[in-house]
């Protein structure tokens, strides 16, 4: 290693011991960062990223986790067998970490101001007017509107990009030399990513800060990083400056994930198709109750007058911010919630069915939800997990309800010897798949998807969409698709639909809205989400 890095990380090993077992998390890893510059570890879950971004600074559950090999040096200091009271100087001072979700990161119970400004006391042992005047001076810093109101709110009260705005003061606070960012964006939409990145590079320029970023996206990384290190399966398999990564991968893994992203092609527009669903100014009004009779004072539009038509065998995609109205939209369509306006299910009106009325009609209106951990129950197997709803619904036999999930599990790629195991057991690819399995074992006519890709690894993004496609062409279904992830909408979606503070504000055909968008806002949506590198031709961005 070079005498002039700030980190390096020789010979790295970490092992996990678990009830008698070894697990091997990193083997023999080995990279250093320079004063000013940017490293990327790239891989899909579980390669070993964070396990080694987490030994830098000595967080790993100890005694379970340990390093039977390997030197970290920090200026030179070996930080691997360093008491507490070293590490103490050089956590959240000389080097800080952003974590991936910011909600989980921030404690709900503390304002704004007494999170960041405890940092500043403990570390500092600044008084609380000086620990006020830097959390202000912090704040905007990492760009926050009106900081000064934003002091006493909670975790909570803010946007995602505000919260990771926040973890970003917070790290920032002791102006340390080395900043770790664990998957910084992944939680955010495209734009709010984007203006991280932004900021990201922008305070890395003002103050000469190096980063170790952690990501399984490579758009992010051709924009962030100088160098790339590939891990898989706890290695480094790959290592170089990064356009020279981009251009010739020499290793197979790298080579696969560079062409993991989602491709193909989505269906034809048939507008002889029948329509299976429909709305008509549909509208979701929540109302604002204040007063001591809690009178309604205003109303929250989530959905204000949005129609729409969902062909057999077509996808409609339905894209926006966080808060645009797109969820509350498929809520309403499957009638989950309440709403005004007309839908209608192959000719049948479903507004003003009551639940038992709504009851028979769920086989054929399903959903996939977006996080396949929180949406399948732990204490059931997989098997119990996609008959439930055929349970439910009534008039199956034992025999054919198991029939009829094993053909399910074997459809959507799934071992059906494997359906007597739980959820943990099974990776977020799988998982999701299970979630597929349960939707379409019902032989539904319209699926919502919401969001079911963007908790996932690139590659297992694409394998999920390749599949969805597969399931629709063989069994002529309908998709509302949800998402803010423009890549998987455009191989998945022909009809598109823009969403902003409930209302629709663009419409159309899938190829006219990428190539030719008209408004300024999905042009920024669009520009956000693909690099100039990767526009589709014709593409317009602001």
């Amino acid at each position: 290693m070079s005498e002039a890095s700030l980190l390096s990380i020789n010979g790295l090993h970490v092992d996990f011991r678990q009830a008698g077992a070894v697990t091997h998390a990193v083997k023999d890893v080995s990279f250093d960062i320079k004063s000013g510059e940017t490293i990327a570890l790239v891989g899909e879950s579980g390669s070993g990223k964070s396990v080694t971004a987490l030994s830098v600074l000595q967080l790993l559950p100890y005694p379970s986790a340990h390093h039977p090999a390997g030197s970290i040096r920090f200026k030179g200091e070996e930080l691997m067998d360093a008491d507490e009271a070293t590490l103490r100087s050089v956590r959240g001072n000389a080097i800080s970490m952003i974590f991936q979700e910011p909600m989980t990161s921030l404690n709900p119970l503390h304002t704004i101001e007494r999170q960041v400004g405890e940092i500043l006391k403990v570390h500092r042992g600044m008084s609380d007017k000086a620990a006020r005047e830097r959390v202000l001076e912090l704040l905007h810093h990492v760009r926050i509107r009106e900081p000064e109101k934003r002091l006493k709110s909670y975790p909570h009260q803010l946007s995602g990009g505000q919260r990771q705005r926040v973890m970003i003061a917070m790290a920032l606070a002791n102006e340390p030399d080395l900043l770790i960012a664990d998957e910084p964006t992944t939680a955010l939409d495209v734009t709010v990513q984007a203006q991280i990145l932004e900021l990201l590079n922008e305070l890395k320029r003002e103050s000469g800060l190096s980063m170790l970023l952690i990501t399984h996206d490579l758009g992010i990384v051709r924009k962030m990083a100088e160098r790339v290190c590939v891990m898989t399966k706890g290695e480094i398999v790959e290592a170089g400056k990064t356009e020279d990564i981009f251009q010739s991968p020499q290793h197979a893994y790298t080579k696969h994930l560079l062409a993991a992203e989602p491709k193909g092609t989505p269906p034809k527009s048939d507008t002889r198709a029948p329509v299976v669903v429909e709305a008509d100014n549909l509208k979701v009004w929540f109302p604002v109750r204040r007063g001591l009779l809690r009178k309604t004072v205003d109303h929250i539009k989530a959905v204000d007058g949005v129609s729409l038509k969902v062909r057999a065998g077509q996808t409609l995609g339905v894209v926006g911010e966080s808060g645009s109205g797109k969820t509350t939209l498929g809520l309403a369509l499957l009638r989950l919630i309440s709403s005004d306006g007309p839908i209608v299910y192959l000719g049948d009106r479903l507004d003003g069915k009551g639940f038992s009325e709504m009851r028979p009609l769920r086989k054929d209106l399903q959903i996939v939800f977006q996080d396949p951990y929180g949406s399948l129950s732990p204490r059931m197997s997989v098997a119990e997990i996609v008959a439930e709803g055929m349970k439910i619904q009534g008039g199956i036999s034992a025999e054919e309800s198991d029939r009829r999930v094993v053909e399910a599990l074997a459809e959507v790629g799934l071992d059906p010897e494997s359906r007597f195991r739980y959820p943990h057991e099974f990776s977020g690819g799988q998982r999701q798949r299970i979630a597929i399995a349960r939707a379409m074992v019902l032989q539904p006519n319209f699926v919502m998807l919401d969001e079911p890709t963007s908790a996932l690894d690139m590659s297992v993004q694409a394998q999920i969409v390749d599949l969805l496609r597969d399931i629709q062409k063989r069994h002529d279904l309908a998709y509302l698709f949800i998402s803010h992830d423009l890549k998987v909408v455009r191989a998945l979606a022909n009809e598109v639909i823009v969403m902003r503070n409930g209302k629709v504000v663009e419409q159309g055909p899938s190829e006219a809205i990428f190539t030719s968008p008209q408004t300024g806002y999905t042009k920024a949506l669009i520009a956000a989400a693909f690099s100039l590198e990767t526009a589709p031709e014709g593409m317009v961005s602001e």
